[in-house]
């Protein structure tokens, strides 16, 4: 047969890679359907409690009990104003604040000096160290409530403030370090050497270079750390006895106990409790962002 036939013969169409780019599609389409219906199902189960919570505080018993899922109508506004004006609620806003910041106090800096030693230096005993730290992930605050009690009983610290933000603090260190420890082994090590040749020792290379560089891990644990406080009730209702240190989610149950059939102030009070916590997760939220993008480091 010529050469100019068989160039001018029509080529076989490559069903093969067609089917195969026809089933990446379909896959690549059916993985973003279900990403995006696992993030509307997520959302739902966020938002709907949290707006139901927000209307309620603005019905009345009344129309929670005859719709307990309309809108309210009409609007009360008693319910927020009538807290709002109370001190009772303010003085436990302050003490979850100062509690939640004192635990973070306590948390940061133990939590990175720890990782910093783990990470940079070794040293016989390093890794069954860590070890230690790992396991005591597993280890709730709810064993060791008994225990606790007795011992802060013995030192003099209930009804204290260090009662509740001391144990907070060590049982907040566990996580801190897995997650700090990663991110200080990932620091060039030609780093340290730089600094080392310039006569930096350990704790001003630390001061000066690993803080500033570890901003986005000191961030996320400062969040972690302050939002773990927040929301802890069940240390903050033994240790903190007098009812002028109690803190909010004592204050939940206490409103909770109080108004027993009144759902409507229950809500409200609720609704409130959060607002402080999801004010402070924007802004930290923010501070997260900028420290990834002003602490990035390069080999």
């Amino acid at each position: 047969m010529p050469v100019s036939d068989l160039a001018l013969r029509p080529s076989r169409p490559d069903t093969a890679g067609d089917d195969s780019l026809r089933s990446y599609r379909l896959r690549r389409r059916a993985l973003r359907v279900l990403l995006y219906a696992t993030a509307f199902v997520t959302m739902a189960i966020v938002i709907i409690p949290l707006t139901f919570s927000v209307l309620g505080g603005f019905r009345d018993s009344q129309q929670l009990s005859a719709d307990p899922v309309g809108l309210p109508s009409p609007w009360v506004f008693d319910n927020y104003t009538t807290l709002l004006k109370s001190g009772s609620f303010w003085r436990q806003v302050w003490n979850s604040t100062f509690v939640a910041l004192l635990t973070t106090l306590f948390v940061l800096p133990a939590a990175s000096l720890s990782a910093f030693v783990l990470a940079r230096y070794k040293f016989r005993g390093r890794e069954l160290v860590y070890g230690l730290f790992t396991l005591g992930l597993l280890f709730p605050v709810a064993v060791a409530i008994l225990p606790l009690f007795i011992v802060l009983r013995q030192v003099g610290l209930l009804s204290n403030p260090l009662g509740v933000a001391l144990p907070q603090a060590a049982f907040g260190l566990p996580l801190s370090i897995v997650i700090m420890r990663p991110f200080f082994q990932a620091i060039p090590q030609s780093l340290q050497d730089a600094a080392r040749i310039d006569g930096c020792g350990p704790l001003r290379f630390y001061w000066y270079v690993m803080l500033p560089l570890s901003r986005p891990v000191l961030s996320t644990i400062a969040v972690i750390s302050i939002v773990g406080s927040w929301n802890a009730f069940l240390l903050p209702l033994l240790v903190l006895i007098d009812p002028n240190q109690h803190t909010l989610p004592i204050g939940v149950n206490n409103i909770s106990s109080q108004f027993s059939t009144d759902y409507s102030v229950v809500l409200a009070y609720t609704t409130l409790s959060m607002i402080p916590a999801l004010i402070f997760y924007a802004l930290a939220e923010r501070q997260i962002i900028g420290g990834l993008t002003n602490g990035a480091v390069k080999e």
